[in-house]
């Protein structure tokens, strides 16, 4: 790997050496190199004004001696004064193209741009190194959603230098972490805790799997509980070379360590790490010396320590939901009321008290009634059904969509009645709410979600909004990012769900919340049900993020919980499925993350991906190749002889 510094105003004749050399990779002739150089020579003076930083080889910084060519891997320039500039050169010596340099120097630029408030850099790209910058999120000519801004266009560039094809002109937004991203953690990383079966298990719902296998895949997530993880804990063990991809993807700068396999037969994620001192201690911080030793005697450690130190990887720690053996592992106070609005009833008792304050006029309350008995649930079930009603079943505190069910009239006449239909649904008791039928125009989007958390001083942040891809009543995935939300959606969805955040606030709360919503089809929101956890919403949040900070602003990133996989792959086939699917993607300028990797060696193989581009066209793309190619992978057993 390389590390970077400032240039030095003596290295200025090497570095319009590295230049010229690196543009003569590409087999121009001596006529236009010659050419060229003007443009290209670097003066001492321009090092700083021209804020020339340079990657050199680690072996040559660390041992004081990266002075010369032969230590200089590449450098870059940040030109221009805010808010418009240039990424002026970015030049990579030939040896070391393909080996990460020039992305490193990309981000750095781009790091740099946003903290001295440039809102947009201009890019004029040799067009062999096109590929490049698409692959890392600058927009160029050919992108649906590339802005006219008259000669800030993307596209070609007459540079005057009589070139055999015109520069091609790419522009990126540079951007900091997100306010909230940085709120969320304080700006420091992480420890995620996986505990997904964890938190469903306190609730006891009778819709829920009682070996909490898709809760295990679903701890997966935990790689995304915040935009830069320090470690992940987890339930299940992971493929060893998961990791590493999603921390290439995501540029995490350092190794993040993982402990996985901890409590894969139950639920109590929490509990098994206190049961291993060294490992509780390193990572809660809350004993340095044996800590240290943790390394080595850990369960599931992949990396060496965070941050070199040796020492533990300390607080915060970021659960997917509270729990009380979570508080013990924190040190925190366990306050059961905090999640009393998880219920959907609690959350909608809360809504109707919202509403009778006034101040929200596009939101609507879908009317709902709680069945004790099943007796209770048939008689109201047929009495909708009879005046031709549909109707939405739920269980208290299903999640992801476990325990809700859509009943139209024809579907309880084809089952034979309320009492058949509800033969097949959870024991215990059921909500039965009025059902909200959605926009007529399929095309416009149904169910949507509101996404903020309470900080430990109770104040709310707003994430912001998403769209969900629901079927009956199910959740699939999600889509987060500018301009998903229609835009009659957006003001009265940010409103009530800050109304929501305030009343979780005054009753305890403090955590991540979302709301969810369903559009009547007639311009008003109907709140459905709140979620005090972290969900796919929130981890498409996360990611996006993270891509905004890396490859500037304006990123769509959408989950897809499942994707079918033609074939169950051992798990190096796997991997290398995903970093086929990963080059494919950024060759489109799209980013693919898998997700959830564990699902690909169940009998019936699936898995959870990520996927982010800056506009829609490329973000559709992206989904449409990652599933074709997943489902393609049985195709070598079909042409096998019989």
């Amino acid at each position: 790997m390389a590390k970077l510094r400032p240039a030095r105003p003596t290295e200025a004749g090497a570095l319009s050496a590295l230049v010229m050399r690196s543009k003569a990779h590409w087999g121009y002739d001596t006529g236009f190199l010659a050419a060229c150089a003007p443009e290209l020579r670097i003066g001492a003076a321009d090092v700083a004004v021209r804020r020339i930083v340079v990657a050199e080889s680690e072996a040559a910084a660390d041992a004081g001696t990266g002075t010369g060519p032969a230590a200089v891997l590449g450098l870059a320039s940040l030109d221009g004064e805010p808010p418009l500039g240039r990424l002026g050169l970015l030049f990579v010596e030939p040896a070391a193209i393909g080996r990460g340099v020039g992305r490193l120097l990309y981000r750095d630029v781009l790091r740099r741009a946003a903290g001295l408030g440039f809102r947009r850099l201009l890019i004029d790209s040799d067009p062999h190194a096109t590929g490049f910058y698409r692959a890392v999120g600058a927009r160029g000519p050919g992108d649906a959603d590339a802005v006219d801004r008259g000669s800030a266009r993307p596209g070609a560039v007459n540079t005057g230098v009589g070139v055999p094809g015109a520069l091609v002109r790419f522009e990126v937004a540079p951007a900091g972490l997100a306010p909230w991203a940085r709120a969320w953690t304080g700006g420091a990383a992480a420890v995620h805790v996986g505990n997904v079966a964890e938190y469903n298990a306190q609730f006891a719902d009778a819709s829920l799997d009682p070996e909490q296998r898709a809760a295990h895949h679903y701890a997966c997530l935990a790689a995304f509980y915040s935009p830069l993880p320090a470690a992940l804990v987890l339930p299940r063990e992971v493929p060893a070379g998961w990791i590493a991809l999603v921390g290439r993807q995501l540029g995490w700068p350092t190794g993040v360590e993982v402990y996985d396999g901890l409590a894969a037969d139950g639920p109590g994620l929490s509990d098994a790490v206190r049961a291993r001192p060294a490992l509780t201690a390193r990572l809660t911080g809350a004993d340095a010396g044996a800590a240290s030793g943790a390394t080595a005697t850990a369960a599931g450690i992949r990396s060496g320590s965070t941050d070199g130190s040796g020492e533990g990887v300390g607080v915060p720690l970021v659960p997917w939901g509270l729990t009380a053996p979570f508080a013990r592992l924190a040190g925190r106070p366990w306050l059961p009321g905090e999640l009393r609005y998880e219920s959907k009833s609690a959350a909608h008792g809360l809504f109707g008290r919202i509403l009778a304050e006034g101040g929200h006029p596009s939101i609507t309350l879908p009317a709902q009634w709680r069945a004790d008995t099943r007796r209770s649930a048939v008689r109201l079930l047929a009495a909708r059904t009879r005046a031709g009603e549909s109707s939405v079943l739920k269980t208290e505190h299903g999640v992801g969509g476990s325990g809700t069910t859509v009943m139209t009239p024809g579907r309880v006449r084809a089952a034979g009645g309320a009492r058949a239909a509800l033969r097949a649904l959870p024991r215990g008791p059921l909500l039965v709410e009025e059902y909200v039928s959605g926009p007529a125009d399929p095309a416009e989007p149904g169910d949507l979600t509101y996404d903020g958390f309470v900080d430990a001083r109770g104040r709310v942040h707003e994430v912001g909004g998403a769209v969900m891809d629901v079927a009956d009543g199910g959740y699939r995935g999600a889509t987060v990012g500018p301009g998903v939300l229609p835009g009659w959606a957006e003001k009265p969805l940010l409103a009530f769900g800050e109304a929501v955040g305030r009343e979780l606030s005054a009753a305890g709360y403090r955590g991540w919340f979302d709301v969810d919503f369903v559009s009547d089809g007639e311009g008003r929101l109907a709140p459905t049900e709140t979620n005090l956890r972290l969900t796919g919403p929130a981890v498409a949040f996360m990611v996006a993020a993270r891509l905004d900070e890396l490859r500037g602003a304006g990123h769509l990133v959408r989950i897809c919980d499942r994707v079918e996989l033609g074939a169950r792959l051992p798990e190096a086939e796997f991997g290398d499925l995903c970093e086929q699917l990963a080059r494919r993607c950024a060759a489109i300028g799209a980013v693919f993350v898998p997700a959830i990797p564990t699902g690909a060696f169940e009998p019936a193989p699936w898995t959870g991906v990520l996927v982010a581009a800056a506009g829609r066209e490329a973000l559709d793309a992206a989904e449409r190749l990652v599933r074709a190619r997943a489902l393609s992978v049985g195709g070598m057993f079909e042409r096998l002889p019989r």
